[in-house]
């Protein structure tokens, strides 16, 4: 009987259901984070906020100013595609915008968010420190009435899927600049674009390097990764702060 216990316990460790099981790998020009989506995701406004999010998403997948924004053991992530690969962004250059999507749109809410309110934003503050509090004073709190449009999706991509998604930053690029025509806000959203325009100009030679280069850090609680010469917002965000507060 002892024996028999056993067995079932190591059968049961590995029957996972396939959308939850997550690994991390160090992809090709990004991060692999393990979520796949194999088909374009089904994205809804969040009312009052120009983001979206996939309600059938088993994560925390979202789309602002023209970037698939994905929330993933305690960190941010960003792709121009819907399928990756994906760029780690730290907390001082994730938008406000995306941080101030209620807690109730998160579809894998990590632990700490249970017990937070589900009609009011994660505590980042809280959770990645003073430092980041400090600077990002006001962050929850903005002038409704001036909220920029939402980006247009990148519908495009739903003729992509499977064998057909690109994958070589030189293919993503030419598809987006031959069928996007949006000028994102965000500096992030600028650098990510012009990063990948670079790769796609790069001899073939050069692209790993210029991607070892680009590629930010993974960041978690309390880290700062301000570039040196910036302050603690991105220019988007500090646009936000000057719209006035309520």
């Amino acid at each position: 009987m002892r024996y028999l216990r056993a067995s079932l316990a190591m059968l049961l460790c590995t029957i996972v259901p396939a959308q939850a099981q997550i690994r991390v790998e160090i992809g090709s020009p990004g991060v692999n984070i393990g979520i796949n989506v194999p088909a374009y995701p089904h994205l809804v406004p969040v009312p009052g906020y120009p983001v979206y999010y996939d309600p059938r998403a088993s994560s925390n997948y979202f789309f602002y100013d023209g970037l698939y924004w994905v929330y993933q053991s305690d960190n941010w992530y960003a792709s121009s595609w819907y399928n990756g690969p994906w760029q780690p962004v730290g907390p001082y250059d994730v938008p406000l915008y995306v941080l101030r999507v209620p807690v109730r749109y998160y579809r894998h809410p990590p632990a700490q968010f249970y017990g937070w309110r589900m009609d009011a934003p994660p505590h980042w503050g809280e959770h990645w420190g003073g430092d980041w509090e400090r600077g990002h004073a006001g962050w929850d709190h903005w002038d409704r009435r001036s909220v920029p449009h939402a980006a247009p999706l990148p519908t495009y991509q739903q003729q992509y899927s499977g064998s057909h998604y690109p994958r070589a930053p030189e293919h993503q690029v030419a598809l987006r600049e031959q069928h996007y025509r949006y000028q994102p806000r965000e500096a992030v959203t600028q650098q990510n674009f012009q990063r990948q325009a670079q790769q796609r100009a790069a001899p073939e030679g050069q692209r790993g390097e210029s991607q070892r280069q680009d590629r930010p850090a993974q960041q978690g609680r309390g880290h700062d990764n301000r570039p040196e010469g910036r302050g603690r917002d991105n220019e988007g965000n500090k646009e936000e702060r000057d719209h006035g507060r309520q």
